[in-house]
């Protein structure tokens, strides 16, 4: 089965399909002689308007193009047909085609879709649908992506009904489509598991974070031109749990000093824009303000912000203006991570050390939840984190567990 072709491209090269559509149509179609079609140029049309709306999140956008362009390419390739025109069994053939996808379809890294070449995009024929990935600790171990090894995890199948519900729903507003086939799937049950208990909250220990912070602190201490911002990015993203997302410049926001604000009270927060276009304040505390004055001192700047300070919070290493790549982000927590692995390691830690070899960034936002639920009000650490609801927080209390265990403790094998 050959390899299909991108379809769509990504957001800044997108022309808006409520108003541009024809011209662009007329590109692709040279690139998928499908278009040629009537039916499929305007189911292409109305995925394409779909995705669009999700045009204020890049993240977002990719989690929906993802799983739209995915429907596409089979329904067009293996069904030849619509994605408008598919019948609830043919979406539960989709579902089990995406757990286990011809080897055809599977890459084993992520490339773009399409190139510039000549003034042209153009579509990139080593990109695939689906990506095979090893986890963090077996790549450091020297395991390589197979495409025999693909998986796809519960999370990535209830984001697939999920997207592809509200795609259908999309369809039968626009009436191009007379019912939801996701949603006539009485049976998910068998693609997606019930979880019976609650997910412990990965994060590091306070041993960890001991050792990773004391080791930015060194870091920034032998060389302050390289690690004073990654000192400050730790603090910043376990101090005030930020999303990574929340610390660079993107097509939403671009996070300014002027974005810390002291109120009335003398008390500080940090504006933010987060998930869903929501803007949250964030408390600051005492220990995190002096985080920022050292950071703020170190770029030759007062102690604290003035009003409406337009100084990129994370700057770029090169060049004027604010960091735009997440990756840049990972890479410092990562090195930070690494470093912070191999002291332990040397002062006879080893086994206590071993998260540290796949924790990811997101850890350190667990991590500093984790800790606040403990001694604050929940209802003050949900605010903090912008999550949408209490149940949210609410899995980072683990007394249960505690308590759970501590129950277990006494348990004989071999009753009396």
């Amino acid at each position: 089965m050959k390899a299909p072709l991108a379809l769509i491209d990504n957001l800044e090269n997108l022309p808006n399909p409520f108003t541009q559509f024809e011209p662009y149509a007329l590109t692709c179609s040279t690139l998928t002689p499908l278009l040629q079609q009537t039916d499929f140029k305007r189911d292409f049309q109305l995925a394409l308007c779909f995705i669009y709306s999700y045009n204020g999140s890049k993240a977002t956008f990719n989690s929906y193009r993802r799983e739209v362009e995915r429907l596409l390419l089979w329904s067009w390739n293996i069904k030849s047909s619509p994605t408008s025109h598919l019948r609830r069994d043919e979406i539960e053939e989709f579902i089990h085609f995406c757990m286990s996808p011809p080897s055809e379809w599977i890459g084993i890294k992520n490339v773009s879709r399409f190139s510039n070449k000549l003034g042209s995009r153009l579509q990139n024929k080593e990109w695939r649908p689906f990506v095979s990935h090893v986890s963090k600790m077996n790549f450091r171990n020297g395991d390589a992506p197979n495409t025999k090894d693909y998986s796809l995890s519960q999370a990535a199948i209830r984001a697939t009904f999920s997207i592809l519900s509200s795609y259908y729903g999309f369809l039968m507003q626009e009436d191009a489509a007379q019912h939801n086939p996701v949603s006539l799937i009485r049976q998910k049950s068998k693609f997606v598991k019930k979880e019976v208990t609650r997910k412990q909250v990965r994060r590091i220990s306070n041993l960890q974070w001991d050792y990773v912070i004391e080791t930015a602190e060194i870091l920034a201490e032998e060389d302050p031109l390289m690690h004073e911002r990654s000192l400050f990015i730790m603090n910043a993203l376990l101090g005030m749990y930020l999303r990574i997302s929340e610390l660079v410049a993107d097509e939403r926001s671009a996070p300014v000093m002027g974005d810390f604000i002291k109120d009335a009270d003398g008390n500080w927060w940090l504006k933010v824009l987060s998930k869903g276009n929501k803007e949250r304040l964030v408390a600051v505390s005492d220990d995190m303000l002096q985080a920022l004055a050292r950071y703020r001192r170190f770029r030759d700047l007062p102690d604290l912000p003035t009003v409406a300070e337009q100084t990129p919070i994370i700057p770029k290493n090169r060049g004027k203006g604010a960091m735009t790549s997440t990756r840049q982000i990972r890479n410092v927590v990562q090195f930070c991570f690494d470093s912070a692995y191999a002291r332990m390691c040397e002062d006879g830690m080893k086994s206590d050390a071993e998260d540290l070899k796949v924790a990811t960034v997101h850890w350190l936002r667990h991590t500093g939840i984790s800790e606040d639920v403990k001694i604050r009000p929940k209802e003050h650490v949900r605010e903090d984190a912008g999550h949408a609801s209490m149940a949210t927080t609410d899995k980072y209390i683990d007394t249960e567990y505690r308590e759970r265990h501590a129950s277990s403790k006494k348990k004989k094998i071999r009753p009396d």
